[in-house]
């Protein structure tokens, strides 16, 4: 009993939630912003893009299936980026105290920086927009990895290391059996953390430069002032976000059950 009540609540609250937030967005469509679609609105105008998600037109007038895998395609290459750069500099932040001191103020300086600030200076270094994309998704989205894997290695326990000193290993089988098992917990929340700020990059990236996937369609949409395409893209972005947020939940779970 205790069970069916509580996976009920987990169906029923959130379809509570989702039909407030409709109530809400259909009010204020017809008495705040009266040019603000409502949601039957938005379905009305936009539901090719949904039931037909990898029709093709143009280079902008896609399916939504479509134009998010392009995005998902660009997030992925500048994500794995971000984590080959990332893991191993927040390693080397949390066992070395000389590399910490040399390069902790310098990746402090860097992390506020703006992805509309690292874009431009993407598009000087590569001079066109898909690397300039990429490497500004790596550069902004690789912080939390480095950050959350330096304080992992700091937080692991002394007698542990201890352990490895008393055992003699070496300093690769310290690093494999000792030192990554115990901050892996904190490299995969880094890896999460990384992933949700990739995917928010790529969206700003995709409406400066204007190259097709989520982004780009929500800013073509918003300059040709058709309202409920960037409805539908802000749902879009929202629900992939989702998605992927609860995907790496799963691999960091296999991962520490492991």
């Amino acid at each position: 009993m205790t069970m069916t009540r509580a996976t009920t609540q987990r169906i029923l609250l959130p379809l509570v939630g989702l039909l407030a937030v409709l109530a809400v967005w259909t009010v204020i469509s017809q008495t705040i912003a009266r040019d603000l679609p409502s949601p039957a609105r938005t379905w009305d105008e936009s539901r090719r893009y949904v039931l037909e998600p990898f029709f093709k037109d143009g280079e902008m007038n896609q399916g939504i299936g479509r134009l998010a895998f392009y995005s998902l395609v660009r997030v992925g290459k500048g994500f794995l980026l971000a984590l080959a750069i990332g893991t191993p500099l927040g390693f080397l932040l949390g066992l070395s105290r000389a590399f910490h001191l040399a390069f902790d103020p310098i990746i402090q300086f860097l992390r506020p920086i703006s992805p509309l600030a690292w874009l431009p200076l993407g598009l000087v270094i590569f001079q066109k927009s898909e690397p300039a994309a990429i490497f500004t998704i790596a550069v902004c989205a690789m912080w939390p990895t480095v950050i959350n894997t330096a304080a992992g290695v700091r937080s692991i326990s002394p007698d542990h290391l201890n352990v490895g000193r008393v055992l003699k290993l070496s300093r690769w089988k310290m690093l494999v059996k000792i030192i990554v098992p115990a901050s892996l917990p904190y490299v995969f929340t880094g890896y999460r953390l990384s992933l949700g700020l990739a995917w928010l990059v790529i969206v700003a990236s995709e409406m400066l430069t204007g190259t097709p996937g989520v982004g780009g369609f929500l800013w073509q949409e918003y300059n040709s002032l058709v309202y409920s395409h960037i409805l539908l893209s802000v749902v879009t972005i929202g629900a992939i976000g989702f998605a992927l947020d609860r995907l790496m939940g799963v691999v960091e779970a296999r991962f520490r059950s492991a």
